[in-house]
């Protein structure tokens, strides 16, 4: 018998965006047999991302104009099972479909960093790096399911560009680089990032995604106010992604931002040859890049303190030689680990599929 789950998707996820390099993968590796995709979608840009989707969907819902009411009638129509959500509180979410529990199984993946704090959502998927068994459940409402791995499993782009070699051998100077949003930059990072940028003579932040004009000049005024002069940093407003991924040319070291790590900015920077220093916390988003390192056996690269954090980038500045072998290694480290194991990854998300579906099978037949 089959399973049909439902994936309940917002207006970025099934185009060009970040999240669709982690939800292509499944799609694609889902066993037919065992199981139906349904993907319910607000997407309202629709480009070639949207199509491959669509084709390996099951079944394709678009939902754009239907309101909470009417895409909770539609999924209860569809005689779905499990309904996956994608968005949790983000903008324009529709947790409210999931508040009429439509399905009788509702997980939580993916797109927010936390719990939904709704008794209507049974689970929510995750790995036991992000989320230590134990320590980390009492910060849900929902029950955790950990995958084996990690909880992404990741499909790079195929336009993505080769790495080239180490920026830093044609300029002579280190470039580390800021690659997530500007609003993970904390006044605790930039204090952070200008001890390491004050410590490493000669070298350089790029800063990617900061608009001209009032950004720039009170970041720029933030970092003045640690030593650190305007003509070290190198400001870039937000672009489109094939120009985004040219910019890794530039960079030797990519530094991720604490306490909300990078997921996909830091997959892509790995695939583009940049080795990314992490600070790990307590919590799930502040333990990405632990899970994602960790699982191409780069772990080293991974801070518990700002201290070790600072000695990690020194070090990994003053080694040339280990940076050029990295550039031009961690392609291959990816492909060899569970988070390019795209067949694997889904097997196991099937198995934890299933393992709650006959859960609530067993309850309702003991009800």
């Amino acid at each position: 018998m089959s399973v049909r789950v439902g994936v309940l998707a917002l207006q970025g996820d099934f185009r060009e965006h970040a999240a669709a390099s982690f939800i292509e993968p499944i799609l694609a590796a889902h066993d037919p047999a065992g199981f139906e995709t349904y993907c319910y979608s607000s997407t309202e840009k629709i480009d070639a991302t949207t199509a491959r989707l669509r084709a390996l969907a099951t079944c394709w819902r678009d939902v754009r104009w239907q309101d909470d009411a009417a895409v909770a009638r539609m999924v209860r129509a569809d005689a779905i099972d499990i309904l996956v959500d994608l968005s949790g509180h983000t903008s324009g979410n529709r947790l409210l479909v999931f508040a009429r529990k439509p399905a009788p199984v509702q997980m939580a993946y993916l797109g927010y960093p936390a719990t939904t704090g709704m008794s209507a959502m049974d689970y929510r998927l995750t790995d036991a790096i992000v989320d230590p068994p134990g320590a980390a459940d009492g910060y849900y409402t929902e029950r955790l399911l950990r995958l084996p791995h990690s909880l992404w499993c990741f499909r790079p782009p195929a336009s993505m560009p080769e790495p080239g070699p180490l920026p830093a051998l044609r300029s002579g100077r280190i470039t580390f680089g800021s690659l997530n949003s500007m609003l993970k930059l904390t006044p605790q990072m930039i204090a952070l990032w200008s001890r390491l940028i004050l410590s490493v003579p000669g070298s350089r932040l790029l800063i990617a995604a900061v608009p001209e004009g009032e950004a720039r000049a009170r970041l720029s005024a933030e970092f003045a106010r640690h030593g650190v002069p305007v003509q070290t940093l190198a400001f870039h407003a937000p672009m489109e992604l094939e120009r985004f991924w040219a910019l890794h040319a530039e960079i030797d070291i990519a530094l991720d931002a604490f306490p909300y790590n990078g997921g996909a900015t830091t997959c892509a920077a790995l695939w583009l040859g940049v080795p990314v220093v992490s600070l790990a916390g307590k919590l799930l988003w502040s333990r990405c890049g632990l899970s994602l390192l960790s699982g191409i056996g780069l772990q080293e690269l991974v801070a518990h303190t700002e201290e070790e954090y600072l000695s990690i980038a020194r070090r990994l500045a003053h080694e040339r030689e280990r940076l050029s072998q990295l550039r031009q290694q961690l392609r291959q480290r990816m492909r060899a680990s569970a988070l390019l194991d795209e067949a694997g990854f889904t097997r196991a998300l099937e198995a934890l599929y299933r393992g709650a579906w006959q859960q609530w099978c067993g309850q309702v037949r003991h009800a």
